[in-house]
C-alpha cells in the first residue's frame, strides 16, 4: 500500500489573507493527500522545522502580495539548512506572470498562479511528489 502524501502548507511574511490557501488545503484533502497547516506569518526557518519535523513530502507556499521572490529564497535557504531538498516546493496565488520563470529558476518546482485549475495542482503533487523523494512505489 502506498503512502498517503503529506503536504504542509503555509504563508511566510505579513500576508494574512488565508481564504485560499484554507481553500487549497481543502481540496488536497478531498484528493487524498494529508495537510498540515501551519498558517499566516510564518518565517522560512518555522515552515522548514515543521516540514521537517512533519516528515512532508511537499511545501505549499500562497503569496498575495508582491514578495514572493525574495521570501521563495529564504523558503530555498532554509530546506537546503534542514537537508529539504527532496522535497517538492509549490507556490501559489496572486503571481505576477513574470516572477513564474524567476523563481522555478531558482528552484521552486512548480509555480501554480490564481485560476490554476485545482485538479491540475493535485495531479502534479500526486505524479512528483514521491519521485521527488525517491518514493515511488516499485
Amino acid at each position: 500500500m502506498t503512502e498517503t502524501i503529506r503536504v504542509l502548507l503555509g504563508k511566510i511574511g505579513l500576508d494574512g489573507h488565508d481564504r485560499g490557501i484554507r481553500m487549497v488545503a481543502a481540496w488536497l484533502r478531498e484528493g487524498g493527500t494529508e495537510v498540515i497547516y501551519v498558517g499566516t506569518h510564518q518565517t522560512a526557518e518555522r515552515i522548514a522545522r515543521a516540514a521537517s519535523d512533519e516528515d512532508a513530502d511537499v511545501i505549499g507556499l500562497s503569496f498575495q502580495g508582491a514578495d514572493q521572490v525574495p521570501l521563495c529564497q529564504q523558503m530555498l535557504e532554509q530546506m537546503e539548512a534542514y537537508s529539504l531538498q527532496d522535497r517538492l516546493l509549490i507556490v501559489g496565488g496572486n503571481i505576477p506572470r513574470g516572477d513564474i520563470d524567476v523563481l522555478k529558476e531558482m528552484g521552486v518546482d512548480m509555480v501554480f498562479p490564481s485560476g490554476t485549475p485545482m485538479s491540475t495542482s493535485v495531479a502534479y503533487i500526486q505524479e512528483n511528489a514521491r519521485r521527488k523523494r525517491g518514493k515511488e512505489a516499485k
